[in-house]
């Protein structure tokens, strides 16, 4: 019978287990684990390995995985080229597969996914002819977003790769957000499409529930953790840690591996089931034993590879596979830790291309045929070559350098030749601006092309060696990206943070560094906010005296709860600051510290800030008169404080800049409704409309307004066309259910009502306005339990304590009712209907005199509503009689 030969990985498996060495401990706890038995008080479902990089681990992660296998596990393994859950899963099936276990009705609806979301990208694609209304101003930004409106759609890449100008394809995604809706008639496909892991991960853990019964272990594997732990971590938890997706079986083992611990906050619930494995340096014997395991065993070699090394791993089995076996000129200090290195690669075209290629952070391709000046036809032998190199990490298309290796590489060249040093670097940023521009002018200019991943990641290299080489502007131009970069978010924020630290780090510049780690600590304790405030403050731009973003916040959150809803929980006070840092001087132009203003108007708004927000816009607008998105900002604070009329003011001045922005006309018709100007409120919304028929907010805010002007068929209309372009529109449903009611239709009212506050559990007005419905159906109880969800939201909530009072009062609790109404009234004085209200308990516990009383105060707040003048017509009747029916006219 032929022996059955071994396959050449399972070779190089075999050869790299043979020659793994250190790291008992770790492997000891994961093999007790498998033997223990799953609900043994001791077994362990989740183990995070991690470390800096160099300390090798994801060759321990590949070594648990053999563990497991050799145990008879179900094993997968996975690291950063998923980015997406979708793509987990697809990994997931695709190796369970191979190891015998098909997992068919998530391959189905995975291959449906793939399909409908293709359908959504060519329709888009498809629908876009030559010549047809312009698009949008709100489907543009969503265009430049790039995330397809509807995040796991990836549009601006094919569409654009397929020469669409920047008005198709901001008409093509108007298509797509509309086709999500309405192309697929089936539901379910139009929510696989926008939310793929609702869909896909009940399946995957029916289908992982049935591969259980065979195997005694599954165990998921995710390396590189720390570049796709935050796509992943949220969703991992919430499979593991909660049933929301389904039950997971008792035998399946998690192992995540990367640079950071675990968040210990979110796994906090589940910390008992976690075994964390830090991962340090290699102990002196772990590193004498890989060096004599690769016949590295001359002392003066291996004391050498130990000073040099620090017992990195990655250093040591780099320095190992080369064999060395003298050392020529060991304790030379001029011999720099680089030459050590690579001291034993003897072709000195590589050696030069290795630290060559040290200069980018990131390499592919085409990086290095610019950093090692090679011929074409030369760049893949050079790449391929670098990517088999020990120290440098694979990331797929791209690869990147250890960073205990890269740094003294870069030391090296910077102290050997300034020169070459700038000049390397200089051609690096001529060659990335020159991609950079490329792409910007496709985007249709930069505004556009900031929303773009590519474009981003080729700014921040480019501005990266523009900072390396010196250049007079560098400095001051990556401080204004960093304040576009606010404006994105915090996360895009952060990584011009990093590009300046880098640099800093890079170059020797304390100034960037100082610049790094003054954003990074502002970021920490008060987000965009507290960065720009730093960076205004050095810019000499702060118009009044130094006061902390935590105080403002704070003083703003404690006026708004003393009159209005709840706002969010004030950040915890920072420490005491440490020595004030001297930064390097910025000096910025008008335009740019406006933007500053404005972004930083936007994350004090996020925070409930308003007023400070609001100051801020009034800043920006000083320096730049004309910016409409200042303008705009500054009517959302106006909104924010209830002050509706300013708020249209500042839209005016926006709507003078820009006329045919869809998105200020559908907010000034909003603001109109909701002062009761239904005429100018339907002008605007109709204009925004015709401008941007594909913006939900515009159609529901018309749809309330119709509501409001009593024409129930046209409201219905407009709410329904609001809830095709966007089906979980919540604000939408609860307005459709009033129009509902206003129909008769109590049964499709509640349905709305229901879905909204399933949409929005933590809703307050949704919970009300259900609680409402129930009112009025007679389900008293089942109304206050919503009332009552809804006060423990927004304890400042006028009209839920008046609604609860009506409940409470028609189950007889009336001394409750009135105590709900004394506080409905003391949060809002001239609330006519509670007053009212308020009139008929006192009735029913025989005060006439205080029901008199609010009935006289209600009608002269409200003359003109009926139920307020029955109520008046009533309460002075029983008076007049000398007698208490207990009877209340109809609300």
């Amino acid at each position: 019978m032929a022996r059955v030969r071994p396959s050449r990985r399972q070779l190089i498996q075999q050869r790299r287990r043979q020659a793994f060495v250190g790291r008992t401990a770790e492997r000891a706890a994961f093999r007790d684990n498998l033997d223990l038995a799953p609900d043994a008080e001791a077994a362990r479902f989740l183990f995070h390995v991690h470390g800096n990089a160099g300390v090798g681990k994801t060759f321990l992660v590949r070594e648990l995985e053999q563990i497991a296998r050799d145990r008879g596990a179900l094993t997968v393994y996975v690291d950063e080229a998923v980015g997406s859950v979708p793509d987990v899963l697809e990994a997931i099936s695709a190796q369970c597969a191979a190891q015998g276990h098909r997992f068919k009705e998530l391959d189905r609806l995975l291959a449906v996914h793939r399909e409908r979301r293709y359908e959504a990208e060519a329709a888009a694609l498809a629908a876009v002819p030559e010549a047809q209304t312009e698009p949008s101003a709100g489907s543009t930004a969503v265009a430049r977003v790039a995330t397809a409106a509807l995040g796991y759609v990836p549009v601006v890449g094919p569409l654009a790769s397929a020469g669409v100008d920047p008005a198709q394809l901001a008409r093509g995604v108007d298509q797509m957000r509309t086709g999500i809706g309405t192309r697929f008639r089936n539901q379910e496909d139009a929510r696989l499409v926008r939310e793929p892991e609702r869909m896909l991960t009940p399946v995957l853990l029916r289908e992982v529930r049935e591969a259980a019964a065979d195997v005694p272990w599954i165990v998921l594997f995710l390396d590189t953790y720390e570049r796709t732990g935050p796509v992943l971590d949220r969703w991992l938890h919430d499979v593991l840690a909660t049933d929301r997706y389904g039950e997971v079986p008792d035998n399946l083992l998690v192992v995540t591996s990367g640079q950071y611990p675990l968040d210990t906050v979110r796994w906090s619930d589940v910390a008992d089931f976690v075994t964390d494995l830090p991962l340090g340096p290699f102990t002196e014997a772990e590193a004498r034993g890989l060096l004599a395991d690769r016949g590295v065993v001359a002392e003066p070699v291996v004391a050498e590879v130990l000073r040099l090394t620090g017992g990195l791993p990655v250093l040591v089995s780099t320095l190992a596979q080369a064999r060395p076996v003298d050392v020529d000129d060991v304790g030379d200090p001029s011999v720099t830790a680089v030459e050590r290195f690579l001291k034993w690669e003897q072709d000195p075209v590589r050696r030069a291309a290795a630290l060559a290629c040290a200069f980018p952070r990131q390499l592919d391709a085409d990086i290095v045929q610019v950093a090692v000046r090679c011929a074409e036809d030369e760049t893949e032998t050079f790449f391929e070559w670098l990517r088999g190199l020990p120290f440098v990490s694979d990331r797929g298309d791209r690869v990147q350098y250890h960073d205990l290796v890269r740094a003294p590489m870069l030391r090296l060249q910077r102290h050997r030749s300034p020169r070459l040093w700038t000049a390397r670097h200089r051609r690096l940023a001529q060659a990335l601006g020159q991609w950079r521009a490329e792409i910007e002018t496709e985007l249709g200019g930069e505004e556009a092309a900031w929303t773009d991943e590519w474009w981003r990641r080729l700014r921040l290299e480019e501005s990266y060696h523009r900072l390396c080489a010196g250049l007079r502007t560098a400095q001051a131009d990556a401080l204004r990206d960093f304040v576009v970069a606010c404006d994105q978010g915090e996360d895009v924020a952060r990584r011009w943070v990093g590009l300046l630290r880098d640099a800093g780090e890079d170059t020797g510049a304390q100034g960037l560094r100082d610049w790094a780690d003054g954003l990074a600590g502002a970021l920490e304790r008060g987000r965009e906010a507290a960065a720009l405030e730093l960076l205004l403050e050095q810019a000499g731009e702060l118009t009044e005296a130094h006061r902390s973003t935590f105080d403002w916040m704070a003083e703003e959150q404690a006026r708004t709860r003393s009159h209005g809803p709840a706002a969010p929980a004030a950040p915890a006070a920072p420490a005491a600051p440490a020595e004030r840092i001297e930064y390097d001087r910025v000096d910025l132009d008008d335009r740019t510290l406006a933007l500053a203003h404005v972004a930083r108007g936007k994350a004090l708004r996020g925070a409930g800030a308003h007023r400070r927000a609001l100051a801020e816009y009034e800043r920006a607008l000083t320096l730049a008169p004309g910016l409409s998105r200042a303008h705009r900002g500054k009517a959302l604070a106006h909104a924010d404080l209830g002050d509706y009329r300013a708020a249209i003011d500042a839209l005016d001045r926006a709507l003078e800049q820009e006329p045919d922005h869809a998105r200020s006309l559908s907010t000034r018709g909003e603001y109109h409704r909701i002062l009761g100007r239904y005429d100018e409120a339907l002008a605007d919304l109709d204009r925004a409309i015709r401008l941007d028929p594909a913006r939900e907010f515009t159609w529901a805010s018309r749809g309330a307004t119709w509501l409001r002007l009593g024409d129930l068929d046209r409201a219905l209309a407009d709410l329904d066309r609001a809830l095709e372009l966007e089906p979980d529109y919540a604000w939408a449903l609860v307005r459709r259910a009033r129009v509902l009611r206003g129909l008769g239709e109590p049964t499709r009212q509640m349905e709305d009502l229901d879905r909204a506050v399933v949409l929005q559990p933590d809703w307050a007005w949704g919970l009300c306005e259900r609680g409402d419905a129930l009112r009025s159906a007679g389900r008293h109880q089942a109304a206050l339990a919503d009332y009552d969800r809804a006060l423990d939201l927004d304890p400042a909530y006028a009209s839920a304590y008046a609604s609860r009072a009506v409940s409470r009062a028609e189950l007889g609790r009336h001394e409750e009712a009135l105590a709900d109404l004394d506080r409905a009234v003391e949060l809002n004085p001239h609330y006519a209907w509670a007053l009212s209200r308020r009139a008929l308990v006192h009735l029913e516990l025989g005060d006439q005199a205080r029901a008199l009383a609010d009935a006289d105060r209600a009608l002269g707040l409200s003359p003109d509503d009926p139920f307020v003048r029955d109520v008046h017509t009533h309460t002075h009747t029983l008076s007049e009689a000398g007698r208490h029916t207990g009877s209340s006219p109809a609300p």
